[in-house]
């Protein structure tokens, strides 16, 4: 039964096929020039990049390092970023577009040098990324995008098929892009940062930045890191400096399962233009190609049964490679801006030295990097000359005004009905493993039964802006449908905005 072919628990191949260093928490007060909030590729890069410059760099994070997105992406180096740069073009020219491309493709150059100068194993290696349109009603956006790269001087090619076992009806490659192990890669950093002077801290939950006299990141345990840049690298920007960025981004969740496939697979790298998306690539597992085959993205909290979008990537990796076995399964959380590019530079314009790299739309390999590049020059007072395209503080009437009156329509959507609903179940009523929404003591509540029985009862007030949040049956956590926070089945934050648990209901 296919079923019985997907892991039971979540768990990605790049966290659990690499050994990463650990470090201590963060026990006293403490001084930098630089503080980097964010385990991931751009807290890791900015630290490497300010660290190598003779910058007193300290690097912190929530958890353990590489345990967010860029532990659980799919890893694919390119500046291909879906059928995208069509859409740019139109709303913002051709010379900002090109320049949102260069700045992935600095970022993808910058991977491929930061390999050879330090022999990093990381399974590199270069790959076409192809789009391919499997329906009529995609191939239009696939040769308007080839047109695109025309416009642009992208190095690309146009095609009727592809190598995989798909009838598509048109395919647009960009040429001499890559994959790698991102956690094999991030690690080696990690390590030339404390070999280059950098502090890094686990365990260290940024919750505040006191902005007054003197700049200030404050932990969770009431310690300080005094410094002259605090850089918020934490996906969703845990501090917002009045930035409104809960209001200028909206959380989306895809999902991955690791195959190793019955027929050969042919290389390259394929994302599809329909919808749900597919995507495919493959790496080497102790030499066996593992087949990452990803997609079935919807937003945050805002799917009452995941665990079906794995059953349709089996299915689809059925159909396309045949399946010997699924070691893998793994989700991750994306953030995307009114305009699909990134916020990153100045948290807002009143705060000059707190800077932020955000919204990678699920492309964080070259933009994360391209991120750490821009923050590096501003903290060192350098001309960078992809700054002004990415700069938070952009706004652009055709899209963003749109999409900020239809996402914040969405959050009140989301926020009048969850405090309306009454779910008809009690805790009474779950099996083991099983959780749901529940009524309990005559109010909504979230209720979670684990394999051997135990019971664990929650509000479901998030406390980041008081929606309701949702069950998560696949991730087993619970998803806030308003902003993307993500809260284990005990409660614990696992994603923010929110920074507090949800609160235990006594039983």
């Amino acid at each position: 039964m296919k079923k019985s072919k997907l892991p039971d628990f979540s768990e990605s191949y790049w966290r659990d096929s690499c050994q990463i260093p650990e470090y201590e928490a963060l026990t006293s007060d403490l001084e930098a020039e630089a503080v980097v909030i964010g385990g991931g590729i751009t807290g890791i890069t900015t630290a490497y990049l300010l660290a190598k410059e003779g910058v007193k760099a300290v690097l912190i994070d929530g958890g353990k390092l590489l345990n967010g997105t860029t532990g659980h992406t799919t890893a694919k180096i390119t500046c291909q970023h879906g059928v995208i740069y069509d859409e740019l073009i139109q709303h913002f020219g051709i010379e900002q577009t090109k320049l949102y491309y260069e700045a992935n493709h600095d970022g993808l150059k910058f991977i491929r040098s930061m390999i050879e100068d330090h022999q990093i194993d990381c399974d590199f290696s270069e790959e076409d990324a192809i789009i391919y349109a499997e329906s009529e009603s995609y191939l239009n956006q696939v040769q308007k995008e080839y047109e695109a790269y025309q416009k642009l001087n992208i190095k690309s090619e146009y095609s009727d098929r592809i190598a995989l076992d798909l009838a598509v009806n048109g395919a647009v490659s960009m040429k001499n892009q890559a994959q790698f192990h991102p956690v094999k890669y991030l690690t080696a950093l990690v390590q030339e940062i404390t070999k280059n002077g950098g502090e890094i801290f686990e365990g260290t939950t940024a919750v505040d930045i006191e902005a007054n006299n003197q700049l200030r990141v404050v932990t969770r345990e009431g310690h300080k890191i005094s410094c002259k840049y605090a850089v918020v690298a934490s996906h969703f920007p845990f501090y917002d400096g009045a930035g409104f960025y809960f209001a200028r981004m909206h959380s989306e969740r895809s999902y991955a399962i690791g195959v190793k496939a019955v027929h050969p697979y042919p290389g390259g790298m394929y994302l599809s233009a329909d919808s749900p998306t597919r995507s495919l690539r493959y790496t080497d597992d102790n030499g066996e190609k593992l087949i990452i085959v990803g997609g079935e993205s919807h937003q945050t909290g805002q799917d009452f049964c995941t665990s079906k979008h794995y059953d349709a990537l089996h299915d689809f990796s059925e159909r396309v490679i045949g399946i010997s076995e699924i070691p893998y399964r793994w989700s991750a959380q994306d953030l995307i801006t009114l305009d699909k590019i990134p916020y990153v530079g100045k948290i807002s314009e009143n705060r000059e030295n707190i800077l932020v790299a955000t919204g990678y739309r699920k492309w964080g390999m070259t933009n994360g990097t391209a991120a750490a590049l821009i923050l590096r020059d501003i903290i060192l007072e350098k001309k960078n000359l992809y700054a002004d395209v990415f700069t938070p503080s952009r706004f652009k009437a055709d899209p963003s005004l749109k999409t900020l009156v239809r996402e914040n329509a969405d959050v009140a959507k989301h926020l009048i009905e969850g405090k309306l609903e009454m779910p008809d179940k009690t805790p009474a009523d779950l099996g083991p493993d099983e959780g749901a929404a529940v009524t309990f003591n005559g109010k909504r509540a979230g209720a979670y039964k684990d394999p051997e029985g135990k019971l664990y009862v929650l509000d479901t007030t998030c406390t980041h802006m008081g929606c309701e949040v949702e069950w998560n049956n696949a991730e087993r956590s619970w998803d806030c449908p308003c902003h993307g926070s993500r809260f284990s089945y005990k409660g614990e934050v696992v994603e923010g905005p929110a920074k507090d648990p949800l609160e235990k209901l006594d039983q």
